[in-house]
């Protein structure tokens, strides 16, 4: 059951689709989430940091960060792997970013027509090691959580114990 479990978005992401309509700080947000997909380093450390600030009084050292598969091993390395090491750094949290191998690619669910049907874990395997593991779950955008819940499922039955997810932003559902 996932409702034992905190979740947490830093910053509220506005979509592509109704940024016309947003504030200058909330279309520097969307800028930067999407430069932190891309990989950019500078996003990177803003994401580190952000996270680092949010999770500041919570002691996580005996607790390992495990990131959202991406798409393809490109793109998982490419946007967590120094972000893992940098935010680990600054929260003494245990770097699990190789417990999770992402070893080829699949459609990117928010591409894809009918979402429900993208099984993210058809390319990536969770090693042994997560098995009795404190975890924290994190993603760079929530929107529904359906991803997320279902990749903390999959962490629970290989073993973990996911305590908390977080997220860099969580889109907005606001109607314009």
């Amino acid at each position: 059951m996932l409702t034992d479990m905190l979740k947490y978005a830093i910053y509220e992401y506005v979509p592509q689709r109704r940024l016309e309509r947003s504030t200058f700080e909330q279309r520097e947000i969307h800028r930067r989430v999407l430069d932190f997909k891309d990989g950019r380093n500078y996003a990177k450390l803003w994401a580190a940091r952000s996270m680092a600030l949010a999770l500041s009084l919570v002691n996580l050292r005996d607790v390992a960060i495990v990131c959202i598969p991406a798409s393809s091993r490109y793109s998982h390395i490419r946007r967590y792997k120094e972000f893992t090491r940098l935010l680990c750094s600054m929260t003494g949290a245990i770097n699990g970013f190789d417990w999770i191998d992402v070893f080829s690619t699949r459609e990117k669910r928010h591409l894809s027509e009918d979402r429900s049907k993208i099984d993210i874990m058809q390319n990536t395997r969770i090693s042994s090691i997560v098995k009795g593991q404190k975890i924290l779950v994190i993603d760079d955008v929530c929107t529904t959580c359906a991803t997320a819940d279902y990749f903390i499922d999959c962490l629970r039955r290989a073993g973990a114990h996911v305590c908390m997810a977080m997220f860099l932003a969580k889109t907005q559902q606001r109607r314009w």
